[in-house]
């Protein structure tokens, strides 16, 4: 799609922006964050893009229209690592998000957030977004599902104008290869809330263990029963046991010392081994921060998982730690598919910050591989 306008909220350090750049092309118009550490990043990334700031008392009619507005709205409602109060959330922005649909009135808008909030406020949004006119597809993928060594499992919506006509723009191989591995569609169905008619769609979601390269594959999770604030039913799938970073809810936390408990005790700080018969070290081959002279980690029965995402990102994995045995930021920033340095290089960032943002982003690819699926039903 040439030419197209994108309007970003919470945008943190755009990882759900880059995804939509991949598939429908264009470039950003404005941003908006309120985070010391987020502000840092965007200005250090886009320079010359302007940041509104807080959306909750942004004028969207003095604001530039845009083609796409894109969005993470926070998590931490919905969140099973935190309170879960949905809606009473002091920290639930969705109805000022809502305004800003209502007035800017974008072709496509594209959210992402946690598993959870399918049980805890969808309905609401689902209600908004046909309320103003929208159709609204949504699915479930994991981070492992395009290769991430972790789950991080995430809810991802895309509404289109009911208004706007139906001239499809260039597709850019919605199936296609994502990150330089085939992109396994998501195992969960998604459904159709038509402007003012759900419709649902229970067609049985395919198996990623071909596309994984895990030899079998894991029954869907849930399933939506095509009307607003549906209960799922079915039950989770078993945690992958190469996945690097266990856990019941695939959160990947922020804040000091995130991801300890999912990184193994006697993990090397240097290094990784490299994907089999190939090189993966493309870009960011000479940033590793790979001490000279140390041997390359040995991964244990995590390498097939670490070999995998360094051939997907095109780079070998840095060290786990830093040099007082703490999660090493970097590492963090590889585990979730960004080029090194993305977030580490930001002038001005405490190690707490990069954290902080690196737990709250968006992995690209996953969001890509997603993006790319909604997109095919949408338009089919």
């Amino acid at each position: 799609m040439p030419d197209l306008r994108i309007g970003s909220l919470c945008t943190g350090y755009g990882g759900l922006d880059a995804a939509v750049q991949r598939v429908f092309g264009g470039s950003l118009a404005w941003t908006s964050d309120i985070d010391e550490g987020a502000r840092r990043i965007i200005a250090h990334r886009t320079p010359g893009v302007p940041n509104l700031g807080d959306l909750t008392t942004t004028d969207w009619a003095a604001v530039e229209p845009v083609d796409i507005v894109t969005g993470g709205y926070p998590c931490q409602p919905f969140s099973t690592a935190g309170k879960r109060k949905g809606t009473q959330d002091e920290r639930h922005i969705w109805p000022h998000i809502a305004d800003a649909l209502r007035v800017l009135r974008p072709r496509y808008a594209v959210f992402e957030n946690v598993a959870g909030h399918l049980r805890l406020g969808f309905d609401t949004v689902l209600a908004d977004l046909a309320r103003l006119g929208f159709d609204a597809q949504w699915c479930l993928v994991r981070a492992s599902e395009v290769g991430a060594p972790h789950q991080r499992q995430r809810l991802f919506i895309l509404a289109t104008d009911a208004d706007t006509d139906r001239r499809e723009p260039e597709r850019r191989g919605v199936f296609g290869v994502v990150g330089g591995t085939p992109a396994a569609e998501p195992r969960q169905g998604n459904q159709r809330q038509r402007a003012g008619h759900p419709t649902g769609d229970r067609g049985e979601a395919p198996a990623d263990a071909a596309r994984l390269g895990r030899g079998e594959g894991r029954p869907e999770p849930a399933r939506l029963e095509g009307r607003p604030g549906a209960p799922l039913g079915g039950s989770a799938a078993p945690a992958d046991p190469h996945l690097l970073v266990p856990g019941d809810n695939g959160e990947l936390p922020a804040g000091r010392d995130a991801l300890r408990h999912g990184v193994r005790a006697d993990a090397p700080r240097c290094g990784s081994a490299a994907a089999a018969d190939t090189d993966p070290r493309g870009r960011g081959a000479d940033e590793q921060h790979v001490r000279p002279g140390e041997p390359d980690a040995d991964w244990g029965r995590f390498a097939p998982a670490i070999a995998r995402w360094e051939a997907v990102t095109g780079r070998r994995a840095p060290r786990a730690t830093d040099d007082r045995n703490r999660l090493s930021p970097a590492f963090v920033e590889w585990l979730m598919g960004l080029d090194a340095g993305h977030v580490t290089d930001v002038p001005g960032l405490t190690r707490t910050q990069q954290l902080h943002a690196l737990g709250n982003g968006v992995v690209p690819q996953q969001a890509e591989a997603a993006i790319r699926h909604l997109y095919a039903r949408a338009t089919a």
